[in-house]
C-alpha cells in the first residue's frame, strides 16, 4: 500500500538496514575514499566492514553483537 506525502508516493515497506549520518575528519575521509577506490567498493561498504570487524574483536564471545 502506498501513502502520499506532499504529492509523492511512499512505499510502506520495511528496510533491512538503518541509515545513519557520520562525520569524519577530512584526512580519515580521504583515506576511506582511497580504500574504497582500491577495493572497487563503496565508501559505505568500507565503513560497514570496519565496524563489523571492530565489533567482532571487541565482543568476540557475543558474535559481534554488543546488546
Amino acid at each position: 500500500m502506498a501513502k502520499t506525502l506532499k504529492g509523492k508516493k511512499i512505499r510502506a515497506a520495511r528496510r533491512s538496514a538503518v541509515r545513519s549520518s557520520i562525520s569524519f575528519p577530512p584526512e580519515i575521509y580521504t583515506s576511506l575514499e582511497g580504500i574504497a577506490k582500491e577495493k572497487k567498493v563503496s565508501l559505505a561498504w568500507v565503513v560497514r566492514e570496519a565496524v563489523e570487524k571492530y565489533l567482532a574483536e571487541k565482543w568476540p564471545l557475543f558474535g559481534g553483537n554488543h546488546d
